[in-house]
């Protein structure tokens, strides 16, 4: 109840010709856009969630930079973790859909899906207008 008592006093100072609705009003606009951007932003998060941990992300550039699929055991020793947690890092990032498997015999290749590199591109983007 206090939250919504500080949105009528933010909705009375900001709009001079108030009503008792309004507030009510505004936090129904505000709960209509949350309801309609939820599934993009739970999607967002598992993606951003995906990428917050240092080995993933160095591995989805490591991928990214050498522009083939790779193996468990070439990626392994450029993240110096084992083998077993690399396997668990990349199925982390397929679950979030950042990187495909393709199995070949015994071998396992990885490859990054276009979201990957779209994200890694906007990452890169940023990067650059803070630096700029």
């Amino acid at each position: 109840m206090a939250t919504e008592d500080r949105l009528s006093r933010l909705v009375s100072e900001e709009y001079a010709d108030n009503c008792t609705g309004d507030a009510e009003e505004r936090l129904a606009e505000l709960r209509e856009t949350a309801d309609t951007v939820r599934g993009d932003a739970v999607e967002d998060a598992d993606v951003l969630s995906a990428m917050s941990n240092e080995t993933r992300c160095v591995l989805l550039h490591v991928l990214r930079r050498s522009g083939n699929e790779l193996c468990v055991c070439e990626l392994s020793p450029v993240v110096d973790v084992s083998e077993s947690a690399v396997s668990h890092a990349l199925s982390d990032l397929i679950d979030a859909g950042l990187v495909d498997r393709r199995k070949e015999g015994k071998w396992r290749y990885y490859s990054l899906t276009d979201r990957a590199e779209d994200v890694l591109e906007a990452l890169d983007g940023n990067r650059a207008a803070q630096t700029a």
